[in-house]
């Protein structure tokens, strides 16, 4: 793999770990700014929802500039956020970097696995992506938790500062390793861009990419009261818990991409929910039973976080032949999808939610898995032989 593609994932895992970190963060900002726990989750909350509606657009607006020229400008500006974050003195001017800081994240996530696909040969395309997407995922294992324990010790403005030096070194290393790239073809006008939302090749990958978010997300927003609960496990066993699972996200990122690789996105997909629908329902055996919920986590963790790599490869594949003008949006469109469907499983989970049942959600998330199948089932993937190469599945798609 080129050097570039290494550059990139260094960048998602900065980006990781910037937007998960917040979340062991929360009760030592609202003390500094005097408030709720609850609002100060708005940091959370408005972080995706602002990646679910900002990255569509920025990334329609900005479809004309040079990809290299755009990926250093945005992740300088998401350095420059979380500089400002570390330093900011009231919580609306911290709101507000972060709603900016997430439309820079979406914006280069859906652009960089784009150039991370166009840096290899096609028969390498998911391999790149998954290597990128680990980045993410490493961050979850590692980022996180050293990042809330900085916190812990020195304050939670100093996780932010940190950050921040690992943007500014994801900079260094795209600016030097990054080579030149061909520019997009001509993009269009924003609205031609945005009408990818009306595109039948293209939405139901943004549902599968939504729902299989969703499936996940509506119980491992609430895992913490589930192994409590159920398990009977003190803080340190949740925080090994939340390590195993990103174990599993680190080997389904990479296992997700070669698999899209070597059989196709239909298989791939249906490989992927149906172990994500079955790791979440083995929950209601494994969730009062230490270990056995600590494999089950690793499992549903590798099936989870297969999903992102498949999907996002499949998308720029697929816009490639269908809007070649809007390969960047389209992407961006799918990072949005994801974030649609964390958001909207935690909303769910939330709803389903009944006093200590936290097993409640499992429901929910066992049917969002398998509404996932259905779209994969009932969508025209072009009859091509399941085995066919990524090569083929451009021509053929």
């Amino acid at each position: 793999m080129p050097a570039a593609v290494f550059s990139l994932a260094f960048a998602a895992f900065a980006i990781g770990t910037t937007e998960f970190v917040i979340v062991g963060l929360l009760p030592d900002i609202g003390r500094t700014f005097g408030i709720s726990v609850s609002t100060a989750g708005l940091l959370v909350s408005f972080y995706a929802l602002a990646i679910t509606v900002g990255t569509p657009l920025i990334s329609a607006v900005t479809a004309r500039l040079p990809r290299r020229v755009l990926l250093l400008a945005l992740m300088a500006l998401f350095t420059l956020c979380n500089l400002a974050a570390g330093f900011s003195g009231a919580f609306p001017a911290l709101l507000a970097i972060r709603i900016v800081m997430a439309v820079a994240h979406g914006v280069f996530f859906g652009l960089g696995t784009t150039v991370a696909m166009s840096l290899v040969p096609t028969q390498k395309s998911g391999r790149a992506v998954a290597i990128m997407v680990s980045g993410l995922t490493v961050a979850m294992v590692t980022g996180v938790p050293g990042g809330t324990w900085l916190g812990d010790l020195m304050g939670w403005r100093l996780p932010f500062l940190v950050v921040a030096a690992m943007g500014a070194l994801a900079t260094a290393g795209l600016w030097w390793f990054l080579p030149a790239l061909s520019t997009q073809r001509s993009s269009g006008s924003i609205l031609s861009q945005l009408s990818l939302v009306k595109s039948r090749a293209l939405m139901p990958l943004y549902a599968m990419a939504a729902l299989g978010m969703g499936a996940t997300f509506t119980v491992f927003t609430y895992l913490s009261p589930l192994l409590t609960h159920s398990a009977g496990l003190k803080s340190d066993g949740v925080t090994l818990g939340l390590v195993i699972f990103g174990l599993g996200s680190v080997v389904g990122t990479i296992g997700g991409g070669r698999l899209s690789d070597r059989y196709g996105p239909k298989p791939s997909m249906n490989i992927a929910l149906t172990g994500l629908a079955m790791s979440v329902a083995s929950l209601w055996i494994t969730a009062h039973q230490p270990v056995l919920v600590m494999v089950n986590l690793f499992v549903w963790g590798a099936f989870a976080f297969a999903i992102p790599p498949i999907m996002q490869a499949t998308v720029v594949l697929i816009a490639r032949r269908v809007a070649p003008q809007a390969v960047g949006t389209a992407a961006g469109l799918n990072v949005a999808a994801f974030n649609l469907g964390i958001s909207g499983g935690s909303f769910l989970g939330g709803l389903v939610l009944t006093g200590e049942n936290v097993l409640a959600t499992v429901y929910v998330g066992v049917a969002l898995a398998i509404a996932g199948l259905v779209v994969v089932a009932m969508y025209r993937w072009s009859g091509r032989p399941s085995a066919a190469t990524p090569r083929h599945a451009v021509e053929e798609c």
